[in-house]
């Protein structure tokens, strides 16, 4: 073999292994931020507490990523990647170490919050490096790899952490969130080369680009896109009990297929963004709006159910990939600034979603929360089309 083949060879298989390592280090992050609910009921009853005084440990997490996205990011933005990412793993691993021998609730609050600010700083830095490690047009498959990590910590963690709180115990739990962040920080600590900032931007550069409408119009599709999938995922488990009258081991198997479904969702969204990115953009929420209307009609069937979750979870997934692509494709020219807006219309989405869900099962049953989903996705296709034309005639203008 050739000096220039090997050479080729040698970066693809370093390039290869760094994305794996973000991986991983993404599904640490998001494992040690969504893995909690599978262990409320035993936080509570440990610390003695209510389960919604428990249930802060998550929603203030979520609150203080969303509070952060757009503003540790560029603060870091100027700094080596890799010091940053080691500084964020050491943080994860202290406030982990903090958790697990903790004996009073406040304190393992405090331990879960400083963490929170600096998840947006690790996850946008993951999408910048491995968009950068490839070819400029191989950028979005290199994303969707590591958005399997965030597919896996949101939805696998869940019941990983649950089992070993159940099986063990609470603090081997939170073990498990340790050596997981510590794992990442060995790799990178060993694997993961210098990454300097070659062209530092300025701050008042990377914020101007909040003067440009695109970048609004694609906040604001991200917002609805979210709050699509959560507001009625947030009640699934509960949809699956009351209107499908599914037993609990069946729903866990659901929820668990929904999860798996997901990570083929961002393989196949890596394909889709490199050869047709605009199209499928429109076209994703259509798809999701369809899938919510089966979801109402075949709402009390078992085997529809299954099969829908399953298409469901692989949009879902395609999902996560479509509002990154919409933000950086919206900001090229600040990529670590652009995931934090990312991150962080992501969480507002989650939110919102959730809580509308709330109003509606509210005011006309859990059979109705499809409609959360249905309102925001006719929403979301509005913002996309708008956003589109906007974009493309910004494009023509340049």
């Amino acid at each position: 073999m050739h000096t220039l083949e090997m050479g080729v060879v040698t970066l693809i298989n370093r390039n290869h292994l760094l994305i794996f390592i973000l991986t991983i280090g993404v599904f640490g992050i998001l494992n040690t931020e969504m893995g909690f609910i599978g262990i409320l009921p035993a936080i509570a009853e440990h610390f003695d507490v209510s389960i919604s005084k428990a249930g802060l440990l998550v929603s203030l997490f979520a609150l203080a990523v969303a509070v952060s996205g757009p503003i540790v990011p560029l603060l870091f933005s100027g700094i080596n990647r890799k010091k940053v990412m080691l500084l964020v793993l050491g943080i994860f691993v202290l406030g982990n170490i903090v958790s697990i021998f903790t004996t009073n609730f406040n304190v393992l609050l405090v331990a879960r919050i400083i963490p929170a600010f600096f998840h947006p700083v690790y996850v946008s830095i993951a999408i910048s490096v491995a968009a950068s490690s490839v070819r400029e047009e191989e950028a979005p498959k290199a994303i969707s790899k590591v958005f399997i990590g965030v597919s896996a910590g949101m939805v696998v963690g869940v019941p990983i952490a649950s089992f070993i709180a159940n099986s063990a115990s609470l603090q081997m739990a939170m073990v498990f969130f340790t050596v997981i962040n510590a794992l990442v920080f060995i790799a990178t600590v060993l694997f993961v080369p210098s990454i300097p900032v070659k062209e530092r931007l300025s701050y008042g550069a990377q914020v101007s680009v909040l003067k440009k409408s695109v970048t609004w119009l694609s906040i604001v599709a991200i917002i609805l896109l979210n709050s699509a999938v959560f507001g009625v995922y947030t009640y699934f488990a509960e949809y699956l009990e009351k209107v499908t009258n599914m037993p609990s081991n069946t729903i866990s198997l659901i929820l668990l297929l929904y999860g798996a479904a997901n990570i083929i969702g961002n393989v196949i969204a890596g394909k889709l963004l490199i050869n047709h990115a605009i199209k499928s953009v429109v076209i994703f929420p259509i798809l999701l709006g369809a899938v919510y209307i089966l979801l109402f009609i075949f709402g009390q069937f078992s085997i529809p159910m299954a099969i829908i979750t399953l298409i469901w979870g692989i949009l879902a997934g395609v999902g996560a990939n479509m509002n990154q692509y919409l933000m950086s494709s919206s900001a090229p020219e600040a990529p670590d600034f652009a995931n934090g807006l990312f991150l962080s219309s992501c969480n507002i989405g989650t939110t919102v979603g959730a809580a509308i869900g709330g109003m509606f099962i509210a005011r006309m049953g859990i059979s109705y929360v499809v409609f959360v989903g249905l309102l925001s996705v006719v929403l979301s296709f509005v913002t996309i089309v708008v956003r589109n034309r906007t974009f493309a005639s910004a494009k023509l203008r340049t």
